[in-house]
């Protein structure tokens, strides 16, 4: 059973690529130990992994498999993305924060733990597939007074966008090696903005939720 609504804002954040880097260390780990390489040239994510000695491109079933095994032993290898942890935690005293990942249930533990190493405490939600209805639940649990989106991957916008269309959404890549690559869901109109520097969108976010008198009063 859920507490009683706070009816304080809430914002809910993707991991990888938002608050954690990803690709890279997945890069450095297929690469050095398991015989790939990761080269995205263009926007053609399909033919990014390669094995190094035929060069043939990796089947869908091996990229799955490859991920997998990253996340089973190399979330160590994860660092935060410049002022992403620093961004949420000054967002934690005006809302509720959690992340929406999708991985495997079995892995919510271990991300829940790894984020809180690296100074974020914030619940956190798995998933597998399109977000928009998980993120349909959490406003159920919460009944925030509004809710803001944080996400790198332009379909879960949309996805977000059809089930609960007031919720602000922010388009945001921290990662530039496929920040350029990726569709960018503010473009397609499935998104509110774009912007993939914490240091541009923590004055952002401050602003949807009312604070931007504040922040200008504290600039000044």
């Amino acid at each position: 059973m859920s507490s009683s609504p706070s009816n304080r804002p809430l914002i809910i954040s993707d991991c990888d690529e938002v608050l954690l880097y990803m690709v890279a260390p997945f890069k450095d780990w297929l690469e050095q130990t398991q015989g790939v390489n990761f080269n995205l040239d263009g926007q053609n994510f399909a033919e990014a992994l390669r094995w190094q000695d035929s060069g043939e491109v990796l089947e869908a079933s091996d990229v799955w498999r490859k991920l997998g095994g990253f996340f089973d032993t190399e979330m160590d290898k994860q660092l935060p993305i410049a002022g992403a942890i620093e961004a949420m935690n000054e967002l934690s005293e005006h809302a509720d924060v959690v992340v929406l990942t999708n991985l495997v249930d079995a892995r919510q533990q271990h991300r829940t733990e790894q984020l809180a190493a690296h100074g974020l405490h914030a619940k956190v939600y798995t998933n597998q597939g399109p977000k928009g209805p998980a993120l349909k639940r959490i406003l159920d649990e919460f009944q925030p007074s509004q809710a803001l989106f944080i996400d790198d991957l332009a379909q879960h916008h949309f996805s977000v966008m059809e089930t609960s269309p007031d919720v602000v959404r922010l388009h945001l890549c921290g990662e530039p090696m496929i920040a350029h690559a990726i569709d960018c869901a503010h473009q397609a109109g499935h998104a509110d903005a774009r912007i993939d520097q914490w240091s541009q969108a923590l004055p952002w976010l401050k602003s949807q939720l009312g604070l931007k008198q504040q922040l200008e009063g504290t600039s000044a």
